[in-house]
């Protein structure tokens, strides 16, 4: 009876524990649709509040009241029309439809298709994947596609992209029935040509009558295209094959294929052609031989996407809004270890969503680069990305980080996370997250105020008054004296001007690089540290738009390193367009080098090392006060933030370790052996 009434009770246990756990499930859930329906809305709203001349603009072209398809002769007469005839033959019934109604319709029906194409995707997950995930991968497939560019591009121009990607997915995945297949992707390539290199792969998967659906459909609705418009076809078909010179210009950045990528170097004519011929026919050949082995290796949606890259590589012309196949290569898994696992799907996620210019500094060396970052990722995952085979021993399981054993600080709570990670992590990985994120700084630092207009000029006055009220009151307000003490002699003079210029990144950048490779454990420590109190800091910028003394008029402050300031034109030299003149409080000048600091000073060996770091934000604070560029107070804002981001690592990953990592050794002296744990 007692071992009867304790089994119920350990039953009951696990029961309540299983009923917790499918609860909150649920409600993740149903969180993940809500923010994936904020993003729907969030695009239907900057859509439809557009300026109507300026929305929709590829669709108005097609279908409006001046539109190729209402004036009579060809559709090419122009190049502005770009699809296949068969595509015009769709598109005209929708000439008859009223405007607007035709735009709301347009969009809203776009956003179904995404919506549709992201529960296809998440159900066509490769094994071991649960039911479970696979309901929760839904709402995060359907809100990367609405964050991503071509779906924002698509639904911005008005055009048709996500239907061909819908129609092969569903053909390849989503339906049963080879003529069924057949058909709909057929159907996607009468809409887009270079969607036939899908043949090919089910040919070599076994799936001949499906293939030859495939083909049997793109013939009969090509054919059917050519009855009804035999000049527009032969324009299409003959003069432009498959569209080749319809469209914008197709060495423009916007084309993302082998053919813009060549043009953009400066190749041209015959070498050009047949360099893109070759090339194309060695991307194809790899391509499809790789999705060939993932197809057969259970992965069928992997192999869909890099049949996609394929296309998007070897197309004439691949547009912004034509490259989603792209973003479905994120499904492929690469690295043996946990730490390398990540690389693939957040590069491919942000070459995605982010614009070039936030991955790559603007640096003329980089711009062929820059300018192909979607190419790259294409071709990478059609050719290169060793993806992993199923069979593999790291498919499920990769090689796990070390970890410290989760650590109760006196200060600390216990951290949510499964301990301190002590392994390096991925480098590329952490650069790529430094840029980006750095990028985004700038971007949300330029945009907290009004900048230099009228309106945030003033607020930044009134702000400046506030904080030079206060420094009096406690008198600290030595700007003006340090100021002019410092400009009257050259030698104190430049060496704060260079302090200032110089060693605000170099420092830390610095710091950084020799804690990667010495310290890794305490590197991820510092760089959280380090990139919360930043975060913190773009929140002050954002609500207390600061004036520093050198803009503020009738103190006499005079700026040492760019002159003197017309107030209602600053000038921050080349920087001046990039820069928001009114972030300073935090100062992220003196922050960043308190960092430094305290960084240098808890992790050197020797005391003259801990004394020249804590000497780093002495003479950075004396810097920017004597340069007329910070308030005192400014400072003190700078020292809140990095406490707080110190503060805050703590909370979320427990107290660093206290044991040192002796100079050169590895990362398992870092901490002590009774607080490692494996996995």
């Amino acid at each position: 009876m007692a071992n009867m009434e304790h089994g119920g009770r350990a039953g009951d246990a696990f029961t309540g524990t299983a009923e917790i756990a499918r609860t909150r499930v649920r409600v993740l859930r149903v969180g993940l649709w809500v923010f994936a329906a904020l993003l729907a809305v969030r695009q239907v709203v900057a859509v439809l509040g557009t300026p109507r001349a300026e929305r929709l603009t590829d669709l108005e072209t097609w279908v409006g009241p001046d539109g190729v398809l209402r004036v009579a002769g060809s559709l090419y007469d122009s190049t502005r029309f770009t699809g296949t005839p068969f595509g015009g033959l769709v598109l005209k019934p929708l000439t008859r439809s009223a405007e607007q109604a035709l735009g709301w319709g347009w969009t809203f029906g776009t956003l179904l298709l995404v919506v549709a194409l992201g529960l296809v995707t998440a159900r066509a997950l490769p094994p071991p994947v649960s039911r479970r995930a696979s309901l929760l991968a839904a709402p995060v497939a359907v809100s990367l596609l609405m964050l991503s560019l071509p779906v924002r591009n698509a639904l911005y121009l008005g055009q048709t992209s996500v239907l061909p990607v819908l129609l092969v997915l569903l053909g390849c995945l989503g339906v049963r029935g080879e003529r069924a297949c057949g058909v709909l992707i057929g159907l996607a390539a009468a809409l887009q040509p270079t969607v036939l290199l899908f043949a090919p792969l089910l040919l070599l998967t076994g799936r001949r009558r499906t293939a030859a659906w495939t083909g049997i459909t793109f013939a009969a609705l090509t054919a059917l295209a050519w009855t009804a418009m035999p000049h527009d076809s032969t324009t299409y078909w003959v003069h432009h094959p498959a569209g080749v010179g319809l469209g914008g210009d197709a060495d423009g950045v916007a084309n993302q294929s082998l053919h813009g990528a060549l043009l953009r170097l400066g190749l041209t004519g015959p070498l050009e052609i047949g360099l893109f011929l070759a090339l194309g026919a060695a991307v194809a050949f790899l391509g499809l031989r790789r999705a060939v082995r993932y197809a057969r290796d259970g992965q069928s949606l992997l192999a869909v996407a890099v049949t996609g890259c394929v296309v998007v590589a070897v197309s004439p012309a691949s547009w912004p809004h034509q490259l989603l196949w792209v973003l479905l290569a994120l499904v492929g898994r690469a690295g043996r270890k946990a730490s390398d696992r990540r690389v693939w799907p957040v590069a491919v996620v942000l070459v995605m969503t982010l614009p070039a210019r936030m991955m790559l500094p603007n640096m003329p060396v980089l711009h062929p680069v820059r300018d192909d970052m979607v190419l790259i990722a294409a071709l990478a995952a059609a050719t290169a990305v060793p993806f992993l085979s199923r069979t593999s021993a790291y498919y499920r399981a990769p090689v796990p980080a070390e970890r410290a054993a989760p650590a109760r600080g006196k200060r600390f709570p216990r951290s949510p996370f499964p301990g301190r990670v002590l392994t390096r992590p991925n480098l590329l990985l952490e650069l790529l997250l430094i840029r980006v994120g750095y990028s985004a700084y700038q971007q949300v630092r330029l945009a907290a105020t009004g900048g230099t207009n009228t309106g945030g000029r003033a607020t930044a006055e009134h702000h400046g008054d506030q904080i030079l009220a206060v420094e009096r009151f406690l008198h600290l307000d030595i700007e003006r004296w340090a100021n002019h003490a410092v400009a009257k002699t050259a030698l104190p003079r430049d060496f704060f001007d260079f302090y200032y210029e110089s060693f605000h990144f170099g420092v830390p950048l610095t710091v950084l690089a020799v804690l990667y490779v010495r310290r890794p454990a305490d590197y991820r420590w510092a760089r959280s540290g380090l990139g919360l109190a930043t975060l913190l800091a773009l929140v002050g910028f954002w609500l207390y738009p600061l004036a520093p003394p050198r803009l503020m008029p009738g103190l006499g402050i005079v700026d040492t390193v760019h002159g003197v300031q017309d107030f209602s034109k600053p000038d921050y030299g080349v920087l001046t367009a990039l820069t928001n003149q009114y972030a300073a409080m935090p100062s992220l000048h003196f922050g960043w080098s308190l960092w430094c600091g305290l960084v240098i000073a808890v992790l050197a060996r020797g005391w003259w090392m801990k004394a020249l770091g804590l000497l780093h934000p002495l003479f950075t604070v004396a810097a920017i006060v004597a340069t007329g560029n910070h308030w005192i107070l400014d400072a003190f804002g700078g020292a809140a933030v990095v406490a707080a981001g110190f503060a805050l690592t703590g909370i979320l990953q427990g107290p660093r370790p206290r044991t040192p990592a002796p100079v050169g050794e590895g990362v398992a002296r870092t901490v002590p052996a009774r607080v490692r744990t494996p996995g």
